[in-house]
């Protein structure tokens, strides 16, 4: 068997879609779990839309997920000499040719073609062919390069998603592979790329399945009808919450955007495998899990429909999971965002372990890190609620206490517990009056530990006007 060699070619006339990260998700598991490789294109041929900074997106969207390459990134504008080479190969041999129709003569073709009721297409007026005289090539016109597809016959192939699914040669025309400026069309630069970097299996969006026979002729007037075509697997459209196709033109977030939005990058890879993948009834599994498992089988052939609400629940298990050490580093990012400088890393990985099963994202961990070191404001509505003529003097005298007390859990627990035995009060009147002042809201866990995490000058300044 050949060895595996897969790849991800993505556009960079725009951010990494989702659908796209997750074929390239597939590639890349497909390829680690066999051993092979996985190469990287950029298919920047598109000149007029791509662009350096969607090329950046894309990389840095590759490394926050982890998905690492073994070739790349290849960028196909470094390659258009070797386009033009096969261009000319596939003319020599009869398998491709020059053709001069202008865009007014094609508009017209068609036009006249729907007004009979005819498919759409292009008519083979410059096709050689036995016998057949072609006028002379005007003056001034820049030909393209079509190639000659099989008139007859059927291009069939076992997709790994689909199934076996066959097309006729007469229901497919003869494809521009050659602009008129040299740069190749998008069906031949892709089976150029496939044939030159060898590779083997080919996990894509199944918007391409109608492109696949184009590929497979193309590919056979290059290297003979005997070749060897990649596997191909299309995988289904992710659908958005109202139904419809998720994309890039309806305001699909980025990947990218997930990360700004506080999602661990293992959370949204295991998100996205389970949108069109399954292994049994597991929900939550590593990277390292997955590529034991993804052998190609078991991919879906229906749609998937992104849920939020399950992203965000799958997010919340990493979450809790998570190393504390290393969530209080993302959350020092979060923070320097917010104009928090030099947040202390321990701190913070305590207050990780404290806050982490509370919340969804990294914003929300975040959000209860601020407190540590922004002005905090209660609600009045809290404040009219829990800190009432009644618990006031025990605040006051707790404060003292606190100013003195060893800045630890349990020194601070014992002080809170002295203070309500003083003042015949129960925790529940007087914890959450402390939370509302120290904190901005009436609800956290353990108040010693909470108050701990504190620097003991933030905690007395926000008891000061009791």
């Amino acid at each position: 068997m050949k060895p595996v060699r897969t790849r991800i070619a993505p556009s960079p006339t725009g951010y990494l879609h989702l659908g796209t990260a997750r074929t390239a998700l597939y590639s890349w598991a497909y390829a680690r779990h066999h051993g092979g490789q996985f190469v990287l294109r950029i298919e920047d041929t598109d000149v007029a839309r791509s662009t350096q900074e969607s090329t950046e997106q894309i990389l840095d969207a590759m490394r926050w997920l982890g998905l690492d390459y073994d070739e790349g990134p290849i960028h196909q504008m470094s390659r258009l000499e070797r386009y033009r080479e096969v261009a000319e190969q596939l003319i020599a041999a009869g398998h491709a040719y020059r053709c001069w129709c202008t865009p007014e003569e094609l508009d017209a073709m068609r036009e006249a073609q729907r007004a009979r009721g005819d498919k759409t297409r292009y008519d083979g007026r410059w096709r050689p062919a036995p016998g057949k005289q072609l006028p002379p090539p005007p003056a001034g016109v820049q030909p393209v390069v079509r190639l000659a597809n099989p008139l007859h016959g059927a291009v069939s192939w076992n997709d790994l998603v689909k199934g076996p699914i066959t097309i006729a040669n007469e229901e497919i025309d003869d494809l521009v592979i050659l602009r008129s400026d040299g740069v190749p069309t998008y069906n031949f630069a892709v089976v150029v790329d496939d044939w030159d970097m060898r590779i083997t299996h080919v996990y894509r969006g199944d918007e391409h399945i109608n492109n696949t026979p184009w590929q497979i002729n193309i590919l056979r007037a290059i290297a003979g009808p005997d070749v060897e075509p990649p596997r191909y697997g299309h995988c289904p459209i992710i659908l958005g919450e109202d139904g419809l196709k998720l994309s890039k033109r309806r305001g699909a977030v980025s990947v990218t955007a997930y990360r700004e939005l506080g999602y661990l990058p293992e959370a949204m890879l295991n998100y996205l495998a389970r949108l069109g993948w399954s292994h049994g009834d597991d929900e939550i599994f590593t990277r390292a899990q997955m590529v034991q498992w993804f052998d190609g089988s078991h991919l879906a052939r229906s749609p998937a429909q992104w849920d939020p609400a399950k992203l965000a629940w799958v997010n919340a298990q990493w979450m809790k999971r998570g190393d504390d050490a290393r969530l209080a580093a993302l959350v020092q990012e979060q923070l320097a965002g917010r104009g928090v400088a030099g947040a202390d890393a321990a701190t913070l990985a305590r207050m990780a372990a404290l806050f982490k099963d509370r919340c969804t994202t990294l914003v929300e961990l975040a959000d209860w890190a601020a407190m540590l070191y922004l002005p905090v404001a209660p609600r009045a509505q809290d404040l009219a609620e829990h800190v009432g003529e009644a618990v006031k003097p025990a605040l006051r005298a707790l404060r003292e206490r606190l100013a003195e007390v060893a800045w630890e859990a349990a020194p601070i627990a014992a002080a809170v517990k002295a203070v309500l035995a003083e003042h015949g009060l129960k925790m529940p009147q007087l914890a959450p009056a402390l939370r509302v002042l120290v904190c901005g809201r009436a609800q956290t866990p353990s108040i010693d530990a909470v108050l701990a995490l504190f620097a003991r000058d933030v905690v007395l300044q926000r008891l000061q006007h009791v």
